[in-house]
């Protein structure tokens, strides 16, 4: 990846072939402190139904950030995510075990003549309509075990499930009503025209589904995290490695949690000199675990400053979450709490400590325990506690949160000021929740 000239605002609408990794070429360098806005495509289905693609998601192709390097961190303030999207369509997969080898989301191959990774052609629609472009065969690895169709207000505040009728038109107008971007090298999803459980009515709250810093290795950009990178253990095609312990190079860019919106500062490792940020899988909305193992998957616009925190040497991300998306004890004190706190400390003669703000540790891991556990690891490490004081604080003012099934969490807890000004982040803290 090349060095490129530093801009204080850069737009990027350039996409990888389904990969993250130092082998793939620089979308731009940012400023320490400047503006990322990118354009992306949709993440999960898109994607999985182009069998040219080499992992799940098309997310942009990496942003060098100056100043950044291995051992540092980089913090994203995500300041706005817009969906362009007017619809999409999601559900529940079904794989088709003749179009791939060890993964679906990864090593695709044409199940007559047996071109891998096989450049496509659109005929019709529905679930036939993607074909190979050697002979001619269905090449998709993926349908829907049960698929519906959304539609949403202009408002993107609400959308509602759609009957056969309906899917059917928005998919004779799928690239358009899905607002491909140019450069997407995706089929839309819409085509597929699923039109189960017609009707219903959903609430909208846009967000990142991955989004983080490059790995030192290449992996396909949907196995970048714990649970999805077990896929890679032993696997024969190209991304394949050999032992757990190879995916400690994972970022966890894919987490698939939706309180990493507009508003949200999300604190991420650099493993490789530049940071090497990157951005996709926009989600309309999503209920907490992603239960269907997709949700509605849109095209958008995501802006966010960015800012490198020397030496901070995270193995995995730290989320801000707005203050709105806190459970209740994780929330920072009132000034009544911090008073009557006052008075019961006073009362036992003992020193209140009541400087103390909210992060979330994120962890991953092959299920939801390993990831917990991972979680408990990197907090650990990060606020230089053993793991019963950690896991103590966390049942007294935290807990913990699924992000994704099966092992994304989100590991909540009220960390000492003081401690986080030590690791150079509690400034982070303090501006996120006003403190």
């Amino acid at each position: 990846m090349s060095q490129q000239e530093v801009q204080q605002e850069l737009f990027v609408d350039q996409y990888t072939l389904g990969l993250v990794g130092p082998d793939q070429e620089w979308a731009g360098t940012v400023a320490d402190g400047g503006t990322i806005e990118t354009y992306t495509p949709p993440g999960c289905w898109g994607p999985m139904v182009t069998p040219e693609f080499r992992g799940g998601h098309e997310v942009t192709r990496p942003i060098r950030v100056e100043g950044a390097e291995v051992g540092d961190a980089v913090a994203l303030h995500i300041r706005e995510v817009e969906v362009t999207s007017m619809a999409t369509s999601t559900g529940s997969m079904a794989e088709r075990e003749d179009a791939f080898g060890d993964d679906p989301f990864v090593d695709h191959r044409c199940p007559e003549c047996g071109t891998e990774w096989p450049e496509t052609v659109v005929e019709g629609t529905g679930e036939e309509s993607i074909k190979c472009a050697e002979c001619g065969a269905n090449a998709s690895s993926f349908g829907f075990e049960y698929g519906y169709t959304v539609a949403f207000d202009d408002d993107h505040s609400v959308g509602i499930t759609l009957d056969e009728d309906a899917a059917h038109e928005l998919a004779t107008d799928a690239d358009e009503v899905m607002d491909i971007p140019e450069n997407s090298r995706q089929h839309p999803i819409l085509l597929y025209e699923p039109g189960e459980m017609p009707g219903t009515l959903g609430r909208l709250r846009p967000f990142v589904g991955n989004v983080g810093t490059t790995p030192p290795t290449t992996m396909p950009d949907s196995h970048n995290a714990g649970d999805f990178g077990q896929f890679l253990i032993g696997a024969e095609h190209d991304y394949g490695i050999e032992t757990e312990a190879d995916l400690e190079d994972r970022t966890d860019g894919h987490m698939d949690v939706s309180q990493v919106r507009a508003g949200a500062t999300l604190i991420c490792p650099v493993k490789v000199d530049g940071a090497g940020i990157y951005v996709g899988d926009l989600h309309a909305n999503q209920g907490d675990g992603e239960l269907s193992l997709h949700t509605t998957d849109v095209s958008g616009t995501v802006r966010m400053d960015v800012e490198v925190i020397d030496g901070l040497e995270l193995d995995g991300p730290i989320l801000l979450p707005n203050e709105d998306d806190l459970p209740f004890i994780s929330k920072p004190y009132s000034d009544a709490e911090r008073d009557a706190g006052s008075d019961l400390a006073a009362e036992h003669g003992v020193d209140l400590e009541d400087d103390m703000g909210p992060i979330q540790v994120i962890g991953s891991g092959a299920t939801v325990n390993d990831a917990t556990q991972n979680a408990f690891d990197r907090a650990t490490k990060l606020l230089d506690m053993s793991e019963g004081e950690v896991r103590s604080r966390c049942t007294f003012t935290g807990g913990v949160q699924i992000g994704r099934l099966p092992g994304v969490v989100q590991l909540d807890m009220l960390a000492p000021l003081g401690v986080l000004e030590e690791r150079g982040i509690d400034h982070l803290v303090r501006e996120q929740y006003g403190l």
